[in-house]
């Protein structure tokens, strides 16, 4: 950090251990940002490794009693949990707005998808019922059990501080594990929040745990012999690292990648629901969403059509804090803004149009905060490292495609494999892509294609790594171990115990 950024001194983060605050013994500590007002608006503890020792031992401790916890009690207190959620959700969304940047109606989105999944793990009674076979050979019955593993560790990504805890946690919980989370460092306070909410919703004091930090919290982890299994979410590179790392040391990995998602708009298609979907799959939460739409596949003949419409609608967006009923907020870190805005200038250099430059726009907000606005960049060409990279911002790039299998081509030769979708009123194209398409979650006609919580989240190819999709019935399966038993009882009439019956002689 430069000494020319303005600061704040205010409070400082600490771990969330045992149910309550917790400082550690590192002195060593990061710097949070208001993203809209460029400013350090407080520092967050990192833990050192022997810190995250000490976290792993107070939850492998607690785990003892809760793996015990009946079912009935463990739904208790996810169900009070989403009680307290739903009733506080605004203070949650002013926390996700003030250290992210989304806008108010984002973040409130983001709590809304999370809390489908709290309700959906509220039917843990159900979701890990065994299998039962009778009589299986003579007198022999077979029958599954899933337990829970002990303690895991859940490392999260920046963009989503709340959501993609509350996917992953709501589940391990229910299911009897003990949780250590490890937030990003850059919007920490989400998770402290939400551990409060859980100790006040009656989960026992060291069940679930919050510690922050960088890599070597990271790595901590990810070593430990105690923690059983990661979930991660964050970039492919490192989502590869974290698989590998862990997997090494004997652990269950759930490890969602990055992303290039593309949007296939046939000559067919409702041009306006198209452009009004690649608007808001685009630029929604400053494009800094794994599902987002980064690519739209045009076809030649609507192509010219579509990208007039799309830049007609952005520039009716509204850029801005996210607290005056903006559409759009700032980039996370100053460094990441930069970054983004640099692939503008590649992409003239590499022979594409730059329709809609988001550098230098007005905003409605302080000149500070990290800002760029909504960028619209035609005729990319695949060779370009504006459509190969993952931006993870608020540049939407449109190649154009002689047709359906062009496109199809194009999408199926992408590393990645998180989400796509098809525009097109005709249900054969839309039967065929859905089929045809080797990506991990279709939308027809829908730009962000996010299951809900009774399905599962994730990709395939280099955006995911692991068997195990997030929540819904994968979620389940990856925090549980299933064991079989395999039983055979005596009948007491063939020499089995006595049962002490009366008896006539």
């Amino acid at each position: 950090m430069t000494d020319t950024i303005p600061r704040t001194e205010t409070t400082v983060l600490d771990h969330w251990v045992n149910g309550a605050p917790w400082t550690g013994a590192s002195d060593r500590s990061g710097d949070v940002y208001n993203p809209a007002l460029g400013t350090v608006q407080k520092h967050v503890r990192f833990a050192s490794r022997e810190d995250v020792d000490a976290v792993v031992d107070a939850a492998s401790a607690a785990w003892a009693q809760w793996r015990d916890a009946s079912i009935a009690k463990r739904q208790a207190v996810l169900f009070a949990f989403r009680e307290l959620l739903n009733e506080r959700k605004e203070e949650l969304a002013e926390i996700l707005t003030a250290e992210h940047g989304k806008v108010l109606s984002d973040a409130r989105g983001e709590i809304a998808r999370g809390m489908e999944v709290v309700e959906f793990a509220c039917g843990v009674g159900h979701l890990t019922k065994g299998a039962y076979s009778e009589n299986v050979s003579s007198g022999i019955d077979v029958y599954t059990l899933r337990q829970p593993l002990g303690v895991v560790g859940i490392i999260s990504p920046f963009n989503f501080p709340a959501m993609v805890p509350l996917w992953f946690f709501s589940i391990a919980l229910a299911a009897g594990n003990a949780v250590v989370l490890k937030p990003s460092e850059k919007d920490p306070t989400a998770a402290n929040w939400l551990a409060g909410l859980l100790t006040e919703a009656g989960l026992p004091d060291g069940v679930f745990n919050v510690v922050h930090g960088d890599k070597e919290a990271v790595d901590a982890l990810l070593d430990h012999p105690d923690v059983r299994a990661i979930s991660f979410v964050g970039s492919t590179p490192i989502a590869k690292y974290v698989y590998e790392k862990a997997t090494s040391a004997g652990k269950r990995v759930q490890a969602l990648g990055g992303a290039k998602n593309h949007m296939l708009v046939l000559p067919d298609a409702d041009l306006d629901l198209a452009a009004d979907a690649a608007v808001n799959a685009g630029f929604g939460s400053a494009g800094e969403r794994c599902m987002a739409i980064s690519v739209v596949l045009a076809v030649d003949s609507v192509a010219d059509a579509f990208v007039a419409k799309v830049a007609e609608r952005m520039g009716g967006l509204k850029v801005g804090d996210g607290r005056r009923g903006t559409d759009m907020g700032p980039l996370i870190t100053g460094q990441h803004r930069d970054k983004v805005a640099s692939y503008i200038d590649v992409a003239g250099a590499d022979g594409a149009s730059v329709v809609v430059d988001g550098r230098g726009i007005e905003v409605d907000g302080d000149a500070n905060g990290f800002w760029l606005g909504p960028t619209l960049i035609d005729k990319v060409p695949t060779s370009s490292s504006v459509y190969g990279d993952e931006i993870f911002g608020p540049v939407l790039s449109v190649v154009r495609v002689s047709g359906y299998e062009e496109g199809l081509g194009i999408i199926n030769t992408s590393r990645y494999g998180n989400g796509t979708a098809i525009f097109t009123n005709d249900g054969g194209a839309a039967r065929r892509f859905q089929r045809e398409a080797t990506v991990g979650m279709i939308g027809i006609n829908v730009p962000i294609p996010v299951p809900v919580a009774y399905h599962s989240f994730g990709g395939w190819k280099a955006s995911l790594f692991g068997d195990a999709k997030a929540y819904g019935p994968h979620g389940f399966d990856f925090f549980t171990a299933e064991k079989a038993v395999t039983s055979r009882w005596l009948d007491p009439s063939h020499g089995g115990i006595n049962l002490g019956f009366p008896q006539h002689d």
